[in-house]
């Protein structure tokens, strides 16, 4: 049960501790400033061509690591939860298809942001971005054949850009579809899966599995490169900023494909007492948050997508997004359909 120390915890911004550490992000350590160079009358960067773009290509940043400078994962080692070296309080993406549960820990998706894995003799891309707090799972198949992802070392409004090893096409994570190259405006099937505490994914699926800290790669998956990143209001590259809450505020976004998009921010999820039910899009939900664990639970038709991530990543992919605000305390029982909100101020 939420007390009203959780309510508070949640309804205020993240507080910063301490200064951001020079070695903040250590892939970003690198950073370069500027946009995508341009060589000629074609503009490239990484290796990838950025012409033509369903983005604007000068938006495009380069990060710091080349292509392939943060590994992905292919066909991991998973390991039975009885087995698994992490804790019941990590912080994992939850998965299931075709009635087999994985669970990935993001201290080991941290360090290398893709899983190029099979679950359930389904071809499937985990995917997560640390500087948006985006994890999100995909069916890999395009047509007939299934792609592998790597990291391009490139991104757009701070977003993590994913290069697909067949067509050597970018694609955007948040998007869920190619911005460049022969894929280019091509989606992938985004799954529904979900941010959650290991210790209470496993009593939801006690057959899980869990990748296994075995990855081939030595990296101290127990020590975040990100540290004060997710408490900090700064952001590591450009996006467009809308200033109604702290920009690392945790957010549930809901969406039809190529139509309407609708955002919950924690605290407003909070303020309704902790779950929030009302039509969206001509739909039901329920969006639940509990402080405590820093966990959503969502209740959503299989045709709506669900992406979890910080505030602004959410807004800066879906700046006409309405948003949830909590109604009066009157009211606060009272299924609702969704209304737009208004516009608020944005700036870069």
């Amino acid at each position: 049960m939420m007390t009203p120390a959780s309510r508070e915890r949640c309804a205020r911004p993240p507080a910063v501790r301490k200064p951001l550490r020079s070695a903040l992000v250590i892939p970003l350590s690198l950073c370069l400033v500027g946009a995508a160079a341009e060589t000629g009358a074609e503009r490239r960067a990484n290796g990838f061509a950025l012409d033509p773009a369903a983005i604007p290509a000068e938006e495009i940043r380069v990060g710091g690591p080349p292509r392939d400078g943060i590994p992905a994962l292919d066909d991991p080692a998973v390991v039975p939860a009885a087995r698994s070296s992490f804790t019941d309080e990590a912080r994992v993406l939850g998965l299931v298809a075709n009635g087999s549960a994985r669970a990935y820990p993001l201290a080991i998706l941290e360090w290398h942001e893709l899983v190029n894995d099979t679950l359930g003799g389904r071809p499937v891309l985990v995917s997560y971005c640390p500087l948006c707090g985006t994890a999100m799972a995909f069916d890999r198949r395009s047509g007939d054949r299934a792609l592998r992802f790597g990291v391009s070392g490139l991104l757009y409004r701070s977003d993590l850009l994913m290069f697909d090893r067949e067509t050597e096409s970018l694609w955007s994570q948040i998007r869920a579809e190619a911005v460049t190259g022969p894929a280019l405006g091509l989606r992938l099937e985004l799954l529904r899966s979900r941010i959650a505490r290991l210790g209470s994914w496993r009593r939801e699926h006690p057959d899980t599995t869990v990748l296994s800290r075995d990855t081939g790669h030595r990296r101290r998956y127990g020590v975040s490169p990100y540290e004060d990143y997710q408490r900090s209001d700064r952001l590591m590259f450009p996006a467009p900023r809308d200033r109604r809450y702290h920009p690392k505020m945790p957010t549930a976004g809901l969406r039809v494909p190529a139509g309407e998009s609708r955002a919950y921010p924690a605290a407003e999820v909070v303020r309704s007492g902790g779950q929030v039910a009302e039509r969206f899009a001509g739909r039901p939900v329920r969006v639940a948050f509990d402080p405590d664990t820093g966990a959503f639970a969502i209740e959503a038709p299989g045709e709506l997508e669900v992406i979890e991530g910080y505030w602004f990543a959410w807004m800066a992919f879906h700046p006409e997004s309405s948003v949830f605000v909590a109604p009066d305390v009157r009211d606060a029982d009272a299924p609702r359909e969704a209304e737009p909100a208004k516009q608020a101020e944005r700036d870069r």
